[in-house]
């Protein structure tokens, strides 16, 4: 699946564990992204889309 939203971009950030010891190991946050079928100028099509898009109305949901 696509670590990146089709409709606000966002994708995969990288950065650093910090242990108590301050030992800094890198590691990965990746995005909420589900495939969800969306209606794109009347035509239904699957995308991959985050749930902060879904949440705030971005896209329009096909059934």
């Amino acid at each position: 699946m696509a670590r990146r939203c089709e409709i606000c971009g966002k994708g995969q950030v990288s950065g650093n564990n910090v242990s108590h010891s301050m030992i800094h190991t890198r590691r990965k946050w990746n995005p909420n992204i589900q495939t969800v079928k969306i209606n794109d100028n009347g035509t239904v099509r699957r995308a991959h889309v985050c749930t902060r898009c879904m949440r705030s109305k971005k896209i329009q949901r096909a059934i």
